[in-house]
């Protein structure tokens, strides 16, 4: 068995469920509208990038990704564009935003790290190889110190390795609505437990939050909306 073939992206559907009749009918985005969303983002930003390198990216994702879909229906494209805008809006450089945009096609397509080191150079090579790595750790009774053990050797490497996780774990967890409860509840632990903490670590004060948010919405949805009229309740009486 190869290495790919021992990867589960847990995010993406499976031939089964790209069968099924059920799946809501999305309306997905055309390449230059996606193409389009992240040049807009990174003129918003005002980065000083290599735009050639980013859209030579944003062309092998988008043609690698092609008849792949998300749980929500979605074209998966949208996942690495949406990832690659997290990274804008933290201002990272070039190689970082290339490498999100690039961060699921060794894992999910043909496409292998000689190909991206060929094309787009060591760096994003390793970058890319980081985040592969950090995806489906073992699931143990020390499952904890494993993930935390794992990040941080990659933070020790290269801390950009850490921020494309951490910025693809945020675009997951705000589709997470799309999971089965049991997932949702699986997901919401082991952010809660490895990347929260891992983004506070790191100085990521906003990520971490919306992580936070997003897990004990799904994990304690009781006390997570009444805390919530609790907050508008006091916002209207101000």
């Amino acid at each position: 068995m190869d290495e790919k073939s021992k990867l589960k992206n847990d995010w993406k559907m499976t031939d089964e469920e790209m069968g099924n009749t059920n799946v809501p009918i999305i309306i997905n985005k055309s390449y230059d509208e996606l193409h389009q969303q992240l040049t807009d983002a990174i003129r918003k930003n005002n980065l000083d990038v290599d735009m050639d390198k980013i859209s030579e990216a944003f062309t092998l994702a988008y043609e690698s990704h092609i008849g792949q879909k998300r749980k929500s229906g979605e074209d998966y494209i949208l996942h690495p564009v949406e990832v690659a805008e997290i990274l804008v809006d933290m201002r990272m450089d070039t190689d970082t935003i290339v490498a999100g945009l690039l961060h699921d096609v060794v894992e999910d397509t043909l496409i292998s790290l000689s190909d991206i080191e060929y094309n787009f150079g060591t760096d994003v090579k390793k970058l890319v190889d980081g985040v592969t790595k950090l995806r489906n750790l073992p699931r143990t009774n020390s499952k904890k110190l494993e993930n935390i053990r794992k990040m941080v050797v990659a933070m020790s490497e290269d801390i950009r390795v850490v921020v494309i996780k951490l910025a693809d774990r945020l675009h997951n967890m705000r589709t997470l609505k799309y999971m089965t409860p049991e997932k949702q509840l699986e997901k919401s632990k082991e952010t809660l437990e490895i990347y929260a903490p891992i983004a506070h670590r790191i100085g990521m004060a906003r990520i971490k939050w919306e992580l936070e948010d997003i897990s004990f919405r799904f994990l304690y949805p009781d006390d997570y909306y009444e805390i919530k009229d609790l907050v508008n309740s006091k916002k209207e009486r101000t």
